[in-house]
Parts: structure tokens; sequence; C-alpha cells
């Protein structure tokens, strides 16, 4: 953002007076379009594994990249992760600063030019005005990411204004953080009824739903936030979406998640990725195994990295239910042995069992360490037998939510990412009116709704546990995972976020934000490290 900033800032005002106007662009809504182009580039990196997808995920107990001998021990940063050990040097917490201040940064650029054409009086304020509140939209959406991951952070709002003199709002972390909130808050309530509300015809942008759930997410974890809670705002939101009439559960779960997912009637938000035109999406390479490429005629080898936690796995299978109407066999226990249970459909998340090809033949691994018992015949097992250093190649369930496409050329997929869901809005008033009220009818309805699509039992009452699971269930690789540990805190038999958990100690509660970046901190001595750090 500096490097961004610093450098032009005054060549660019120059050349937004001179050269920007009605005559050479800002002529039709589709010329407003492309420019809003630049705010949305950095949503890009949701899909790769070197920012806030894998930071979120990898600090949670859903993912784990376990170092494979020489691979994947990157100077130990996914071990870090995993143990909440990470540090402000660490390349993944930096990228993930500079991705949402750089979107702050277009954002305010675009703000700028699009008022300075209409003060002009080359455009007219009725033509620019949804564009411009698209951007404050998606502005405080990047501060909303701000506030959750690194807590208090610098307020730029004006494009003239250097960052690298910027102070973040308070000298005290969670004074700070306050004030980052109640920005986000004041920004989104103030363009709500200024965006598109249309949906079909925004896909991929910020329209009233996303600011909805936008508010909804912020009141969900505003106790986190400010230590204050606001439940009764997030029934107002998802009810605001939910009353729309735009949005519902499909039938089918995995339908949301295919190749040509797009226009799913349960996406609010989705970044739409394209092998051609939106590159970026690289999830079927990040998490098959390096000699998978037979099993689904690839055209890029894999990394063989990202794995899934052995007990995360487990939550989805409950063999002392009655088998359900598929069949009895539902799986893989952590073990590797054949279960039965409930049918989740929601196993189709995981990729385990014997790596075949398209013909039905089984993948072999000859390089196998001679202690894996399950090769070289490839056979992803849920176990995994170490974090460090010689996890066996195969061992981990596979992330395979996204549909991996027959003959993908390169490494890049062709399905849209979903970052907001109508799924999670149902979970997020159902957990609002319950915490307000334990025994509260819609709650559990709302609940046994998501339940009956994946084909397992209903609930007969809630807790924290079965929120906490069913959320873990349904929204896996949906990044939030994190942050629902954190909300859950203290609450719950199963996993929380500072607690011990497989191959990592008790860590402690001020890893609930990561550090500001140690470059940062060196380019503004304005700002302050987070506590603990």
């Amino acid at each position: 953002m500096s490097c961004m900033l610093m450098a032009s800032c005054t060549d660019l005002t120059e050349n937004v007076n001179n050269e920007v106007t009605a005559d050479n662009f800002f002529r039709t809504d589709e010329e407003f379009i492309s420019a809003l182009g630049d705010a949305y580039n950095p949503l890009t990196s949701y899909g790769g594994n070197t920012a806030v997808t894998v930071l979120n995920e990898v600090t949670s107990d859903e993912i784990v990249v376990a170092q494979k001998g020489a691979d994947w021990e990157d100077g130990g940063v996914w071990i870090r992760l995993h143990r909440h050990t990470f540090t402000p040097s660490d390349d993944v917490i930096n990228n993930t600063w500079n991705d949402f201040f750089s979107g702050v940064a277009n954002a305010n650029r675009l703000i700028f030019q699009f008022q300075s054409v209409v003060e002009s009086g080359d455009v007219s304020q009725e033509d620019a005005s949804a564009f411009i509140a698209e951007l404050r939209a998606l502005r405080a959406f990047y501060y909303y990411l701000l506030l959750d991951n690194f807590g208090n952070v610098p307020i730029v709002t004006d494009f003239e204004q250097d960052p690298s003199e910027t102070a973040q709002p308070s000298t005290d972390f969670q004074d700070g953080r306050q004030a980052v909130f109640e920005f986000v808050e004041s920004e989104l309530l103030e363009v709500l009824d200024l965006v598109d509300t249309d949906v079909g015809g925004t896909i991929g942008r910020v329209n009233k739903w996303v600011v909805h759930m936008t508010l909804a997410k912020l009141y969900l974890n505003a106790e986190v936030y400010t230590g204050t809670s606001r439940w009764d705002d997030v029934v107002t939101h998802t009810n605001a979406i939910i009353d729309s009439g735009n949005f519902n559960l499909m039938a089918n779960y995995a339908d949301n998640f295919t190749v040509d997912n797009t226009g799913s009637p349960e996406h609010i938000f989705t970044i739409p990725f394209d092998e051609v035109f939106l590159e970026g999406f690289n999830l079927h390479v990040m998490t098959n195994h390096i000699l998978s490429q037979p099993a689904f005629d690839f055209g890029s080898q894999p990394w063989n990295g990202f794995q899934t936690m052995t007990d995360f796995y487990g939550s989805y299978i409950d063999p002392a239910q009655n088998p359900g109407p598929q069949g009895d066999v539902v799986g893989l226990d952590p073990q590797g042995s054949t279960v039965t249970g409930t049918v989740d459909d929601r196993l189709d998340n995981f990729l385990v069992g014997p790596l075949l090809d398209l013909e039905g033949n089984q993948i072999e691994d000859d390089g196998v360490l001679s202690s894996d018992p399950n090769g070289p015949p490839i056979t992803h097992t849920p176990y995994i037998n170490e974090l460090e250093p010689d996890s066996w190649r195969q061992a981990g369930a596979r992330i395979a939510k996204y549909e991996m496409e027959i003959g993908l050329s390169g490494s890049n997929m062709n399905n849209d990412m979903v970052v907001y869901r109508y799924a999670d809005v149902l979970l997020m008033k159902a957990e609002a009116l319950w915490r307000m009220n334990p025994n509260d009818p819609e709650a559990l309805m709302l609940v046994n709704q998501i339940r009956e699509r994946a084909n397992v039992d209903p609930f007969t009452s809630l807790d924290a546990d079965k929120l906490l699971g069913e959320r873990g269930r349904e929204l896996f690789w949906e990044i939030v995972r994190r942050q629902d540990l954190i909300r859950f805190e203290g609450e719950t038999q199963q996993t929380r976020f500072n607690e011990a958990w497989w191959e990592k100690n008790t860590s402690d509660p001020n890893r609930n934000v990561f550090p500001i970046p140690q470059n940062q901190l060196e380019a503004n001595p304005n700002l302050e490290q987070n506590p603990g750090y």
C-alpha cells in the first residue's frame, strides 16, 4: 500500500483532473464497472495458498499442512500456523495484510476518481452514486476482514492521505478495535440503501445483500471485537436477506460447488474464478497427491499439500445413529477403517480411500516411506501419522468440496468460490436466536433445515457443541472456522481455538488476532504491534 500511494499521489491527482473525463471514460455503466475491477482484484488471493484463506484455515482445526520430508517444509511456516507460533515475519501474514490494504487503496483511488468527474460536471452524481456506494461497501468489507484478522488497524479513506504516516485509531488495542468496528458499521449502514439490489446482474460484486451479510457477520462477532454482544442486530440483517426472497437452499449441497456453479440461488457473494479470465483458484493442485493426475486427467501436477485434520473429518460420522437411506457404509473412520452410520451427504467434502485412475486402476506411489503401511498403492486415510518431519505423502483426507474438473489443463479452476452463502445466513440467525433464548423453536428449526438437506437426523435441542459442530460440517473451507472457534471459546466440549489439539500446545489468547507484519512496523513508526507479539 505504501509503495502504491507514496510514489505517485500527486501525479495521480493531476491525471484524474486532466485526463479522466466523460470524453474518454466513465461515459457508460460498462466503463464504470470496468474501472471497479482494480478494487476487486485482491479477492483473487482467496483461491491460493499464500494469504487469507490458508491463514484462517490452517490456524483452525480444519486443515493442516504436514511436512512430507522435504516437501512443504517452507521454512516451518505451516508448522507455526498449526501450532499458533506464527510470527510477524511470516509471509502469509504479510500477504494477507497487503491484499486487504491494496483493496482499500484501490477503492480509495476509484472513489476519488469518480468524485472528481462528478465535481468537474462531466458525470452526474446520479450516474456515479451507486458505484461510489459500492466502492465504500467493498472498502468496508476489507476493513471488516482487517478487523477480524488484525484488530487495531489504521483507517485510511482519503486517497491523498499518506498511509506510511497513518496511526491506528488508538494506542490501546481494544479501543482501536472498537473504532474500526464503528467505522465498518457506519460505512455499511450509510450505503445500505444506495447500492444495487440486483442479484443476477451483480454476480461477484457487492450489492445490498452482501452489505446485509457483512453487517450480520460484524454483529455475530461483536462481543469478540468490542466486548458487547449484538444478537438482535444479527437477526435484523439475516431476516432482511431471508425475507428478500432472493435466496434459498439448493436441494443438493454439492451443487453449490460444481464447476458450473455460477448463479446458485444459495450464493450471496462469490469470486467468479475462471482459468482464462480470472485466474487464482488453485485448490485442486494445493490438496491432491503429486501422482493424482491420472485420477482427474489434470494437465498440471498437484502439490500434495493441504490435508483435513483427522478429528475434524471424524465429526461428520456418527455411527451411533441408524444408517441413512443411502446405505450402511458411510466412509472411513480416522484410522482408515470402514464405518457404518448416518449418511452425511457432506462427506463428499473429502477424498479418502484408494486413488484410482479414470479406468479404475489403482495409482501407486513407489516413493512412499517404508514406514507407511498404505503404499505403494495410494490410499488416502483420514489418519495422519505426524506433523513433521516425515508425514506420509498419502495421509489425510483431501479437500474435495469444490468439484474437480476432469481434464483441467492448468493450475486454475473454473468454479466460483463462495465468500457468503445462504446456509450461513440460516445458521447465523439460529445462533443469535439461541443465544438470546436457548429454547427458541425457530433456532432449532433453522439448524434442522441444514441437517435435513445433509440427510442426517434432526436435533431435538440445541447447545453450543451442536451449533459449532453443524457450522463446521456445513461451512468447511469457507473461511469461518477460526472465527467460530474464537467466538465459541470456553462454551463447548469440542476443540477450542487456544486449547491443545493434535500436535499443538495450549496457545495464548492474544493469538486470536495475527501480528502486524514486521515490515509494516518498520515502514510506519506510528504502528503499535498487537499485544503478545
